[in-house]
């Protein structure tokens, strides 16, 4: 079965908002509809959505603004930027920002849609080769699936699957506490540290049938995968 897929939607008008919201909720898409971009950004840190759709005029923090915070912390999440812009500078300057897309104001449905699924393909096309055998463990990242050897398969959450992609990444060297809390958290305070150590003892448990994986913790630095 397909799998829901969260998009965030900043836009600051709540007509097209609930209009854009409604649409793609009954293309079995999953909406979190925000109202400015400092709402968004909380929302974003929080939620973990898969695909961003950002309004550029919006209060407290336009679509540029929050598209560059975003792309600080996070390399390849797709993003569609909605505007009445339509000046070469403005386009220029929304791709340069990190943007995958623009769509001019007004929009068809129809057209956001075709455009959101083009970027999510392509998603998936970088995602596809990324499987990977751990001593006695194939994870696959994109389905977010860990099995060993021939037993079931467990189910990761979207924050186990990522912070465990990115142990794995650097493997036999520490990752850097600092650097995946704001990646995957949003922040390094103290309560994001205690939910993260939560994680890595959710994933030892996960990867315990392989006695040759350890995740150690680096005092002071980080983690570190052994295998």
């Amino acid at each position: 079965m397909d799998r829901t897929i969260t998009i965030l939607l900043a836009e600051d008008e709540p007509a097209l908002g609930m209009i854009v919201k409604e649409s793609l909720e009954t293309r079995n898409f999953k909406v979190l509809l925000c109202e400015n971009g400092e709402r968004a950004f909380e929302v974003y840190t929080s939620e973990q959505p898969e695909l961003l759709v950002l309004d550029v005029m919006m209060p407290k923090k336009d679509g540029f603004i929050l598209a560059k915070e975003i792309r600080a912390i996070d390399k390849l999440i797709p993003i569609i930027f909605l505007t009445a812009k339509s000046q070469t500078k403005d386009v220029v300057e929304g791709f340069t920002l990190g943007g995958n897309d623009y769509l001019k104001k007004p929009f068809s449905m129809e057209e956001l849609i075709v455009r959101i699924n083009n970027l999510l393909n392509r998603k998936q096309l970088q995602k596809a080769s990324e499987i990977f055998t751990i001593g006695g463990y194939t994870f696959d990242f994109p389905k977010q699936l860990l099995q060993f050897e021939s037993e079931e398969t467990i189910l990761l959450t979207h924050r186990e699957a990522h912070l465990l992609f990115h142990l794995i990444k650097h493997k036999n060297q520490v990752l850097d506490r600092s650097l995946i809390l704001n990646k995957l958290w949003g922040n390094d305070d103290f309560f994001s540290a205690r939910s993260m150590d939560v994680f890595i003892s959710k994933l030892r448990k996960k990867l315990k049938a392989d006695d040759s994986i350890q995740i150690l913790n680096v005092r002071g630095f980080g983690y570190k995968l052994i295998c």
